[in-house]
């Protein structure tokens, strides 16, 4: 399951794959309300990523690394409260947490990891077969991260994943 937090939209992807092929189980934004209060809105992520969990029973929950360095700190914070919450409905199920840099997301995917993030829509849309690009782009990145783990464990291990991711 790839997620990509987000305070007012948190993306969602789950895949499965059937041997060297991913396949989207399910795929999803779950939104909160921009005048609700941060508490709020942590909540309705945590609620929302632990329904799908409890729906779905991945095996691991895959998650964008956060920059390093961010031109406006506070949105560093407000993403670190999003990604914690994130952390904790994984843990609260027992689910492994792994995270992966942009850089190797994008790289993963297109080959480039420079790679814009119409790039990356258009190649989650592609091994998908979907007839549009996912939209709001948080599903296609929240898929991409999902499909990035999918490609590590093929390339890196040589074995089929078989349980959703």
């Amino acid at each position: 399951m790839g997620v990509d937090p987000g305070l007012i939209a948190t993306g969602y992807g789950v895949i499965g794959a059937s041997g060297r092929r991913p396949s989207l189980i399910e795929a999803g934004v779950l939104r909160s309300r921009e005048k609700d209060s941060l508490e709020k809105k942590l909540f309705e992520i945590y609620s929302g990523i632990a329904e799908v969990i409890r729906e779905f029973s991945p095996t691991i929950l895959v998650i964008e690394e956060l920059y390093s360095k961010y031109t406006h700190p506070r949105t560093a914070i407000l993403m670190g409260h999003a990604r914690g919450v994130v952390y904790v409905a994984a843990a609260a199920q027992d689910i492994p947490v792994v995270s992966y840099a942009s850089t190797r997301i994008k790289n993963s995917l297109t080959g480039n990891g420079r790679a814009t993030k119409e790039q990356v829509q258009r190649m989650v849309q592609h091994v998908f077969g979907l007839h549009k690009a996912p939209h709001p782009p948080d599903v296609a990145d929240a898929l991409a991260v999902a499909l990035c783990h999918h490609n590590v464990l093929m390339h890196d291990y040589k074995r089929p994943a078989t349980a959703p991711i």
